[in-house]
């Protein structure tokens, strides 16, 4: 039997599965496909989505919100890891984050200070050396003189 391309895909009697998408639905309805409607499995996982989802403000809890599933055959449900939320163990870690970087730059700043010092003090020194250097040969020229 002769093998039939779809696409640019291979397509023939020895493959189990096809992916395909539906592009354009007709009049009636495909059975098993399109006339039944099936409620997404999983709900949004991110904070913001979840405020989108259930039209929510800012100031309203997100977790009370979060789509839950019941497990079948236990009593027990579950429900995603909220992603992008925002908690008081976030903004202190932020706040510590933000202090660190703060101390770094004071620290920085009186070292930039205490080096600026110590540089004039040095080049002074260096100065009063050169200065004492020229003065002491001066001295030798006149005593040669």
């Amino acid at each position: 039997r002769k093998r039939k391309s779809v696409r640019g895909c291979v397509v023939g009697p020895d493959l189990a599965t096809l992916s395909l998408v539906l592009v354009k639905k007709g009049a009636e309805e495909l059975p098993g496909l399109t006339d039944d409607q099936r409620p997404r499995r999983l709900g949004p996982k991110r904070a913001s989505n979840i405020r989108k989802l259930f039209a929510l403000e800012k100031k309203d809890d997100v977790r009370n919100f979060v789509v839950r599933r019941q497990l079948e055959g236990k009593k027990k449900n579950k429900a995603p890891k909220i992603q992008r939320l925002v908690t008081p163990a976030l903004l202190q870690r932020k706040r510590y984050f933000r202090s660190q970087t703060r101390a770094r730059m004071v620290l920085s700043k009186k070292l930039k200070q205490d080096y600026s010092k110590r540089l004039v003090e040095y080049r002074q020194e260096q100065k009063e050396l050169r200065a004492a250097e020229v003065a002491k040969k001066k001295k030798e020229k006149k005593t040669k003189a």
